[in-house]
């Protein structure tokens, strides 16, 4: 809120965009946030990435709604959800939100239908006694980069070696990333607390 107000203030042409989960829409923080943004109208675009799960816990059971998106209603704001693992219309839908903040008509809230195939931490191996195998692969059958990189090769916008170079690439770089940490000294921990605030 404090990015959007700065926008307003400066008068520039700025949007807030704060990303969120599904489990993340219950707490104060975010309908203090929503009222604030929509009472004082300002460029923030609440992005909720509802991959159905608040950590470990299935949205069914923590909430009564099916839509995040419906509570946008409750401060008189607008809301659109959209297919998260859908590329083309993720960027359409908030384009289109981003340009209605910048006109000055204040706030909105995107939900994106999506997935995590990997638990909340990370880890491998936790997901068995919250989520099956089958619906994970189920979900990865929708892959959001698997999906755009077949309409960019049915559209004729990339080739499939194009394509399989960036991924050659990236994972290079990847490797190549891992191996200058693992290489790299540990911290000094008298650094510890450089560029951390304390009172």
């Amino acid at each position: 809120m404090g990015a959007a107000f700065a926008a307003v203030y400066k008068g520039q042409d700025s949007v807030a965009v704060p990303f969120f989960g599904d489990g993340a829409s219950n707490i104060g923080a975010f309908h203090e946030s929503a009222n604030l943004a929509a009472v004082m109208h300002l460029p923030v675009i609440f992005v909720c990435e509802n991959n159905g799960y608040a950590e470990f816990t299935p949205q069914a059971k923590h909430m009564l709604l099916e839509d995040v998106a419906d509570r946008a209603a409750a401060y008189g704001m607008p809301s659109e959800i959209v297919d998260g693992m859908d590329v083309v219309a993720v960027y359409q839908t908030a384009s289109k939100l981003v340009e209605r903040a910048r006109a000055g008509e204040g706030a909105a809230l995107l939900e994106a239908k999506t997935y995590r195939y990997y638990d909340h931490q990370g880890v491998k191996g936790l997901r068995t006694p919250y989520r099956s195998q089958e619906e994970i692969d189920a979900w990865k059958e929708r892959d959001a980069i698997t999906a755009l990189e077949q309409r960019m090769v049915a559209a004729q916008l990339a080739a499939e070696a194009e394509l399989q170079k960036v991924w050659d690439e990236t994972r290079a770089e990847i490797v190549e990333a891992i191996k200058f940490a693992e290489e790299s000294p540990d911290p000094d921990p008298a650094d510890l607390l450089d560029n951390v605030y304390t009172v």
